[in-house]
């Protein structure tokens, strides 16, 4: 009798050891090593579906015939934006994301839009009545969307070989549990027997296949890190459960672009598409308040116009304090010290609070010269003109350095009917300033910045 072979897996990270470590030396989380069991007593080599034995032969690859890759056309254009024009047949799909962010949402809404094609949605998480109840909260429905609540793959793939979907959704991989393995439901072992289950049936099938997975405490998604290189696609579904807008964002894809995202707002009935988010993130006022500066900021291929809120006020206590929201501490503390020593500011005894509206998180630097004014903005208590937005990055000189596309942020710009837009002077080389339908104001330094807003009020 052969002895059955164990393995201490790290269940945040999937990291293997042949023997029990306080600390994974890959992650440095402590206390996550769990022994499972990776190969029975007497295991013998089965499948969980059918194989099929192809003959494969070495090709030159000019003798490759290559043909686009059939895409099925889903009613949702921001998930379509996303995966690169569609679902691929055949694509093993994961997408991962805070715990009631809404992965469950959108694929049950996907499954109720696409009332031409057979789909299984299989729940291991939830009961048919509580997939009922929120289908009943969405206005769409369909004849050919199944649900199926089962957690053993096995008992999975007998039902799909009857039912024949042509889309499977599987909510979600961590409860799925194969009798080939003999650790519990959510175990590195698990996952990444399931996924590759399911990855040999999408492409034996040709059938896509979208799995929902965890997320652990740091953002990434939890399970062995192979099962990211596994899937051809890996979507990220982001937003702060306390706000209505989420990001779909791609961190893989083999069929299309990773600098591609979409962005949806929650809603009691499900999620609504926003095709257009500048007019959405920026707020509508009746008068103008000081603090308040419009930014230029890219998230994958598309620009997004941002409103960036600043509270500048004395220090009540000996510290000041600097808050930010949405946009990164040390790059604000940059910021104060570049305003501090090049405007000539003393901001070391005020407290500063940033904030950028909306709930988003940004990181591109074209948000700097927006930050600088909003600061500036609330620290004379003079109001910025809301016709007026900014495109530029910062540097430790305070001069004001180019960014990338801009073309595509001035056109963003001047289709919500902005009047002019402040940009560095580098990147005006090549832009046509006086046909330009939206006023370019070329920058070199803060202090033509702070001249040209404030001097005149």
């Amino acid at each position: 009798m052969a002895k059955a072979k164990t393995a201490y897996f790290c269940q945040e990270c999937g990291y293997n050891s042949p023997k029990w470590v306080g600390k994974c030396p890959s992650c440095g989380e402590w206390n996550t090593f769990v022994q499972e069991v990776i190969e029975k007593e007497d295991a013998k080599p089965t499948v969980s579906w059918k194989s099929v034995n192809l003959a494969s032969k070495p090709k030159a690859i000019a003798e490759i015939i290559y043909e686009n890759e059939p895409r099925i056309a889903t009613a949702d254009q921001e998930l379509n934006r996303v995966l690169g024009g569609g679902i691929v047949q055949g694509s093993l799909v994961l997408i991962g994301g805070e715990p009631g962010i809404g992965k469950s949402t959108l694929m049950l809404q996907i499954a109720l839009t696409l009332s031409d094609k057979r789909v299984l949605y299989v729940s291991g998480e939830e009961s048919e009545q509580q997939i009922k109840m929120r289908a009943e909260r969405m206005s769409s429905k369909s004849d050919k969307c199944f649900i199926l609540t089962e957690t053993q793959t096995q008992s999975i793939f007998r039902q799909i070989e009857e039912f024949q979907p042509e889309i499977l959704i599987i909510d979600s991989i961590q409860t799925m549990q194969s009798t080939y393995i003999e650790s519990g439901a959510g175990s590195i072992s698990q996952v990444r027997e399931c996924t590759a289950e399911f990855m040999k049936y999408a492409k034996e099938t040709g059938v896509p296949v979208f799995l929902i997975g965890h997320i652990t405490k740091d953002g990434s998604l939890a399970g062995p890190k192979v099962l990211e290189h596994m899937v051809d696609t890996v979507l990220q579904f982001e937003g702060d459960r306390h706000t209505t807008y989420r990001i779909l964002r791609t961190m893989k894809n083999r069929f299309g672009s990773t600098s591609e995202l979409g962005i949806y707002e929650m809603h009691s009935e499900g999620l609504r598409q926003v095709s257009n988010p500048s007019e959405i993130l920026i707020s509508q006022r009746d008068e103008p308040v000081s603090g308040i500066a419009i930014g230029s900021m890219m998230e994958g291929n598309r620009p997004l116009l941002i409103e960036i809120q600043s509270l500048v006020s004395v220090a009540t206590y000996g510290t000041p304090q600097r808050s930010s929201t949405g946009f990164d501490a040390k790059r604000l503390q940059m910021l104060l010290a570049v305003l501090e020593k090049r405007g000539g500011f003393r901001l070391g005894v005020q407290d500063v609070f940033l904030n950028v509206a909306g709930g988003l998180r940004v990181e591109d630097p074209a948000i700097d010269l927006s930050v600088i004014a909003s600061i500036v903005s609330s620290y004379e208590d003079k109001f910025i003109p809301a016709s007026a937005c900014f495109a530029a990055e910062v540097g430790l000189g305070g001069e004001v350095r180019a960014v990338s596309r801009i073309e595509s942020r001035i056109s963003e710009a001047e289709k919500l009917g902005f009047k002019k837009i402040y940009i560095s002077k580098y990147n005006s080389k090549g832009l046509d300033l006086e046909r330009s339908k939206i006023k370019i104001i070329p920058v070199a330094h803060l202090d033509q910045l702070f001249m040209d807003l404030f001097l005149n009020q």
